[in-house]
């Protein structure tokens, strides 16, 4: 395997000033300027062993194009995702694709392993980094407000790493969380269902938890057939207690939950891991 040297030089290219890329150009600002800080105080974060996160590294490559915000073409020909990060709503989507190739397309990377060795659709998924030193592409779009976190974000280490970043730029409103609607309220179960089929972050105070023929419910308003609620399989609740999450005590408690939003009568998401379901210290969800 060839040595890889540190690549800490970075360059904007004339394509950057074409006018129909002014709207990306303080994306892409915010991007460089967080690559140019340690991955561990990457965005204000709360500091973290930078060995939490450990994925074996399968290789390095040259990224012939970048395809989209998280999916890019190698030098020789194979395709591969930026694992455990979902791409940002489609206003935001040409800025993440815009920022993930001005950070690796042309350079030669640093893969490391996350999951098996193709998805469903032949890609490899992966950890990409632009250098030795560097963090991760992830990290990098998470920062910027240009990525969300997965519902399957893998390995609980690098998940809580992943979360700290994407919660420091919504923070921050970088990004897509500068727009309305990147983040919907539980109480307005009509803009949830007008993104069924989509990836959608949603919060809201629990209004009660219910059990029925082995499947909890855990819900955000009274009508059932309207309102938007989660649901989580029986069997899968003792994954979240041994991570800290009592599903059937969240009643009155102010949540966050991430994943892919389904109908069912009413709109739906179902948890299948604790790390889709975040306690959140507020008494009111965001009425965007």
């Amino acid at each position: 395997m060839t040595a890889m040297r540190p690549q800490s030089d970075f360059s904007i290219g004339p394509g950057w000033l074409d006018p129909p890329r002014r709207s990306s150009r303080a994306i892409a600002r915010a991007v460089l300027g967080a690559i140019a800080v340690s991955p561990i105080m990457m965005d204000g974060a709360a500091a973290q062993d930078p060995t939490a996160c450990v994925t074996e590294t399968i290789g390095t490559a040259t990224v012939a194009a970048v395809r989209d915000g998280r999916t890019f073409i190698l030098a020789d020909g194979r395709e591969a995702r930026l694992a455990t990060i979902e791409p940002p709503p489609a206003d935001d989507a040409e800025s993440a694709r815009v920022a993930l190739a001005a950070l690796i397309e042309g350079r030669r990377v640093i893969l490391k392993q996350a999951g098996p060795a193709e998805d469903r659709y032949g890609r490899i998924p992966v950890f990409a980094y632009p250098g030795d030193d560097a963090p991760s592409a992830q990290e990098t779009l998470l920062a910027a407000g240009l990525a969300r976190v997965s519902a399957r974000p893998g390995d609980p280490d690098c998940a809580r790493m992943l979360l700290t970043r994407e919660r420091a730029a919504r923070a921050a409103g970088r990004g897509m969380w500068n727009r309305p609607g990147a983040l919907i309220a539980a109480s307005h179960p009509a803009k949830i269902s007008a993104a069924r089929g989509q990836f959608a972050i949603i919060e809201g105070t629990v209004l009660s938890v219910r059990e029925s023929r082995g499947v909890l419910y855990i819900n955000f308003g009274r009508r059932w057939t309207r309102d938007f609620s989660v649901i989580v399989l029986k069997r899968q609740e003792r994954s979240f207690i041994r991570a800290g999450t009592d599903l059937r005590s969240l009643a009155g408690r102010h949540i966050r939950v991430r994943g892919w939003v389904e109908q069912r009568r009413g709109p739906v998401i179902e948890a299948a891991r604790p790390e889709q379901i975040e306690l959140v210290h507020a008494t009111t969800a965001s009425q965007q």
